[in-house]
């Protein structure tokens, strides 16, 4: 693994991390307002995050490169209502995509097959992350902010399991 590459790859580990630390906060600021269900599916997305956090921390040590740990910055507390939440997370999502795409685009520079092998993982599972949050905003959208709808996700999201991500 080259300097550059070994860099991005460190820098993606700081990333999911503070993607998980993100999605902590957005399940402290759910239950702070009594949706419980929803604060625990975010709390299942910090988990997968930080999966994946280790996943790439894994590669690059097995790839024989360095990890170099930095400063996770202060994620966002608060928001506007649920739908603002969801909307933030999906913009969020998409700046990981962006953030893997560029990843893809340095180790193929590098010539570094086995990593853009690695990152065909993280496209996909992108591709799932973001249209989780899609499929949730579409619900919203649909009854707006009706209290009674609210109640009926947060029961439907509560029900969500953590499953480890393996990055197979």
């Amino acid at each position: 693994m080259d300097k550059k590459t070994e860099t991005a790859f460190n820098k993606q580990v700081n990333a999911e991390l503070y993607s998980a630390y993100l999605y902590l906060s957005m399940s402290a600021w759910f239950a702070s307002i009594g949706l419980k269900g929803i604060a625990a599916w975010e709390r299942i997305q910090a988990q997968e995050e930080r999966d994946h956090a280790m996943l790439f921390y894994d590669y690059v040590i097995s790839a024989g490169g360095k990890i170099t740990a930095t400063a996770i910055k202060a994620p966002k507390t608060e928001w506007g209502s649920p739908k603002e939440a969801f909307e933030y997370q999906l913009a969020h999502e998409k700046g990981v995509t962006a953030n893997i795409n560029n990843l893809i685009e340095i180790a193929q520079s590098a010539k570094d097959h086995a990593s853009v092998t690695r990152l065909q993982w993280f496209i996909t599972e992108q591709v799932e992350e973001e249209q989780n949050v899609r499929d949730i905003l579409d619900q919203v959208a649909l009854v707006a902010d009706s209290p009674s709808y609210l109640y009926m996700l947060d029961k439907e999201l509560g029900t969500r399991t953590y499953t480890p991500s393996t990055g197979q």
